[in-house]
């Protein structure tokens, strides 16, 4: 009889322990998203913070067509939660972001569609995001990583953090839209026309970020009142989403196009 009742103890426990595990899964590993915890884009919720990281750490979380589609998403049903305050975005491991995926350039013409039609849908998703954004910058953000930081409301770096757009080494012309929105024409200038890269440091000095820190800053913006903060947001994406930002965003998916797909265009434009 013992013998027995534990082997229906054990068929019980096996029952629910599927159920058990899925309250303690991360919100990012399924509802939200409806990924495993291994996908290229992971959800963590804390109160009324969100926090996105991007994972693909073995890519420096280069930005793929489905990190971009996943990312984009995510944005717009954030936005929509009414339990959701601010919205952080990382980078898992040692690397923020290291820009597009280079490896996923070529294909044939539906794939190259797909590939600028998912980078303007992920930029737009965050430039006109809702909710206050803040891009925790742990390593290098660079190229449109870079520019993924500069959209956000809010940047803060680990002393690790470095900031640029060496792509211009590649002929590829970098974010000025999102550089000029966050940083204003003369430092926007600088970096888009340079490809120099700030550390840390360099970046609080400029004004690239407002501090050196992590998580904390997320947490703040999360824990002030949300109605003060969501006029606040409501008169940045007021301020930073007039016609000459959208105009010039619409520019530059033109050119990125042309650069990044047309190969004529490429030599074109090489010096």
């Amino acid at each position: 009889m013992v013998a027995a009742g534990h082997g229906a103890g054990r068929r019980l426990l096996l029952l629910r322990l599927p159920h058990v595990l899925r309250l303690r899964a991360p919100v990012g590993a399924r509802g939200l998203l409806g990924r495993g915890v291994d996908g290229p884009l992971l959800t963590e919720r804390t109160g009324a913070a969100a926090l996105l990281t991007l994972n693909r750490p073995e890519k420096r979380n280069a930005l793929s067509i489905d990190l971009r589609e996943r990312l984009a998403e995510a944005l717009q049903r954030l936005g929509s939660d009414v339990d959701v305050a601010a919205v952080g975005l990382t980078g898992a491991g040692s690397a923020f972001c290291s820009g597009m995926d280079v490896t996923q350039f070529g294909g044939d013409r539906p794939h190259k569609q797909r590939l600028v039609d998912s980078s303007e849908r992920c930029f737009s998703a965050l430039a006109r995001c809702p909710k206050p954004t803040v891009a925790l910058v742990n390593g290098p953000a660079l190229a449109g990583g870079f520019a993924l930081a500069l959209v956000c409301d809010v940047r803060v770096a680990a002393p690790s953090a470095r900031f640029g757009f060496p792509e211009l080494g590649r002929h590829i012309p970098p974010a000025y839209a999102a550089a000029v929105r966050a940083l204003g024409p003369g430092l926007a200038a600088d970096l888009c026309l340079s490809g120099r890269v700030l550390d840390a440091e360099e970046a609080l000095g400029t004004g690239v970020v407002s501090r050196i820190g992590g998580r904390e800053a997320l947490d703040e913006v999360a824990a002030a009142p949300p109605a003060a903060t969501a006029e606040v947001k409501r008169r940045i994406l007021l301020h930073g989403a007039g016609a000459g930002w959208l105009q010039l965003m619409e520019e530059e998916g033109r050119v990125l196009r042309a650069a990044l797909l047309d190969p004529a265009a490429r030599q074109s434009s090489a010096p």
